[in-house]
């Protein structure tokens, strides 16, 4: 079929006009439909976000291969621990994958770990880009002892007034006998910062008692442990469930190496665990006539006094948790925090131990990382992950998609589409056949008002003038 090309200027015949109008139809459709496709979102009609790219909770890389933890045998047989309930294989992998494992995870080219840990798992990360810098067995359920007090400070600072005076009541002290207390009296009368100072400090399981029953309101001591519970899901605790406010064993009851490092980095944030926390000693207020006197109490993380930049942390033991330790400490502006469950008191007791990771994690150079301290938004963001859009099919642009345009066309953009296909098209008819009209009635002569001019002697329509 021949082509005939239309110059501009050139006048056309009325069969010219009539071939032509269809393409300007066309043309007409198909702009309107590039200009849908391509145009930004409406006002008020949010983007669907892009690409997240590999996240704390799925990074890209893969699940380390096993190496097995350095760990120094016990010297004496120890009780049997607990086994803590399976992981789930769906669920996300807080941290990333590279600490999806139940062996050691360091960056490479790092330097092996300290000899001396007799820890069972452990990790180091920086507390301020929530890096972590090595762990082993980051992941594996343990029994926390006095350490999961960090967990209940974290759930209740924001909740009590430190200036409030609390009594003590006869179930304060219903807990575990010889295990660690402050020395509260029945029918005492402490403020609430005291008994901060002597959870911290002393690691009292009456304070704990006092502070979990006040901080409960009405449902008392349950209320906090479901609080506690509900924190530790808030901040991606997903291995910590607490069974007691002291930490003292209970069944069920167990965190990991990697919560507690998410539990410190959020106590740390706090001004007022961090002045609590690095107290070297706390005076007890008199309770007379039972105490005229009061006593003074001293800070039992060793750390504070034999490493240098230290600035808090919480020891723990129970039989089936053995030693636990948390500890942090900053040098060079880097605050590194580390976390240890299961630890013996040989080779050396656990605040060493934690102390020998710090060396260890200070002397890796920035940047060296295996994984990292998810924030609760992530947390949010990796339990409820964004649903798939419906996107239609067919409704493209060569070149370009809609993830390249930064959106993709929804089940409103198609029915928009529909529309004006088909609305376009008939405007445009009605549009040409109503000029059509116009043009025919303008040719039309003027009939005479007599009776000698009927209408078959009408004058013959001029011819068509040229435009």
């Amino acid at each position: 079929m021949a082509v005939r090309l239309i110059r501009p200027g050139t006048t056309l015949s009325g069969m010219d006009r009539r071939r032509v109008a269809p393409r300007r139809v066309a043309t007409a459709i198909a702009l309107t439909v590039l200009a849908v496709t391509t145009a930004p979102p409406a006002a008020g009609r949010a983007a669907p976000p892009p690409a997240a790219a590999p996240s704390a909770g799925r990074p890209a890389a893969a699940a380390p291969p096993y190496v097995p933890c350095p760990i120094v045998p016990p010297a004496a047989p120890v009780p049997a621990r607990p086994s803590p309930p399976p992981h789930d294989p769906t669920a996300p992998v807080f941290g990333g994958e590279g600490l999806a494992t139940t062996g050691l995870t360091v960056p490479p080219g790092a330097a092996p770990p300290p000899a001396n840990l007799s820890a069972t798992s452990w990790l180091v990360a920086d507390l301020d880009t929530g890096a972590v810098l090595g762990a082993c067995a980051p992941h594996a359920g343990s029994p926390p002892a006095s350490v999961q007090k960090l967990l209940l400070a974290q759930t209740l600072l924001p909740r009590l007034d430190p200036a409030q005076v609390v009594e003590v009541v006869q179930a304060d002290l219903d807990f575990e006998r010889g295990s660690s207390a402050v020395g509260l009296l029945v029918g005492g009368h402490y403020p609430v910062e005291t008994l901060w100072l002597g959870l911290l400090l002393e690691s009292g399981n009456d304070a704990a008692n006092v502070l979990a029953r006040v901080g409960g309101g009405p449902a008392g001591v349950p209320g906090t442990i479901e609080a506690m519970n509900a924190e530790a899901r808030r901040l991606g605790a997903d291995d910590t469930h607490a069974v007691t406010p002291s930490g003292l064993d209970g069944p069920g009851q167990f965190t990991s190496a990697y919560d507690l490092a998410l539990i410190a980095r959020a106590d740390f944030a706090r001004p007022d665990f961090r002045r609590y926390t690095a107290t070297p000693r706390a005076q007890i207020p008199p309770q007379p006539p039972k105490d005229p006197r009061g006593f003074q109490i001293q800070n039992e993380n060793r750390l504070l006094a034999n490493y240098p930049g230290a600035i808090g942390g919480k020891t723990g033991f129970t039989d089936l948790a053995r030693h636990t330790y948390v500890g942090a400490a900053e040098r060079a502006g880097r605050r590194l925090v580390v976390t240890l469950l299961g630890a013996e008191a040989r080779p050396v007791p656990g605040w060493q131990q934690g102390a020998a990771l710090l060396d260890w994690g200070f002397a890796l150079p920035a940047g060296a990382a295996v994984g990292q301290l998810v924030t609760p938004e992530e947390v949010d963001r990796l339990r409820h992950p964004p649903a798939p859009s419906n996107a239609p099919t067919g409704v493209a642009l060569a070149g370009t998609t809609g993830a390249a345009r930064g959106w993709s066309p929804t089940l409103l953009d198609a029915i928009g589409i529909g529309v004006i296909v088909t609305v376009v098209p008939l405007l445009l008819i009605a549009t040409a056949s109503r000029r059509r009209r116009a043009r025919r009635a303008s040719r039309r002569p003027v009939p005479r008002a007599t009776r000698a001019n009927p209408p078959s002697a009408r004058r013959k329509p001029p011819p068509q003038r040229r435009r």
